[in-house]
């Protein structure tokens, strides 16, 4: 079964893109894969800085994030946009990660990409960023996305979209993850 690492690069309780993750992991389960959902608050990680680095060397909360990505054949990331850009959380998150030399955890990876924003763009712009970052490591990402506008009114009070045709665009993403993921084999785990 193919496995996909899926979580919001938001650490706000009530984040959208928390509620459009959690969509997202039952898409993945629908399609037949194992979905892993996890919140990325959940892990301490300092500011990047070299000297820290340097001084400390990398910190556990971010062995354990590697770790992850590496067990799992694919990731699946709701981002907000900040500024246009991705969230200095998810931003800090991957730089961290990449830091780790001896044992690569994106290398490999396949990756979709969504965004939720209350505004009329739903996140779009954020995405052209986290797609390079992504690109940069190592990670093909899929050319579908899905972006959610208005999303302070799209999900009902169960966390579901309450548009039929979204949830099925979702469904669709999940899909072609998982075909693809399992189309370029397994990652151990």
């Amino acid at each position: 079964m193919t496995r996909v690492l899926v979580f919001a690069g938001s650490a706000r309780r009530v984040s959208l893109n928390k509620k459009l993750a959690r969509v997202a992991a039952e898409a993945v389960r629908g399609a037949g894969g194992a979905a892993t959902l996890i919140d990325l608050a959940d892990f301490a990680l300092p500011l990047y800085h070299g000297d820290l680095e340097v001084e400390s060397g990398i910190p556990a909360p971010v062995r354990e994030l590697a770790a992850l990505v590496r067990s799992h054949a694919a990731l699946m990331i709701a981002s907000p946009e900040n500024n246009t850009s991705v969230s200095a959380l998810l931003k800090n998150t991957l730089d961290w990660i990449s830091r780790i030399k001896d044992e690569p955890a994106f290398a490999g990876k396949v990756a979709a990409l969504l965004a939720a924003s209350t505004g009329h763009f739903g996140g779009v712009r954020g995405l052209y960023h986290l797609r390079a970052i992504l690109n940069s490591l190592g990670v093909d990402v899929l050319a579908q996305q899905f972006v959610l506008p208005r999303a302070n009114t799209a999900f009902d009070t169960e966390g579901r979209l309450v548009d039929a045709l979204q949830a099925e665009q979702v469904n669709r993403l999940a899909a072609r993850l998982v075909d693809v993921a399992a189309r370029l084999g397994e990652s151990p785990g």
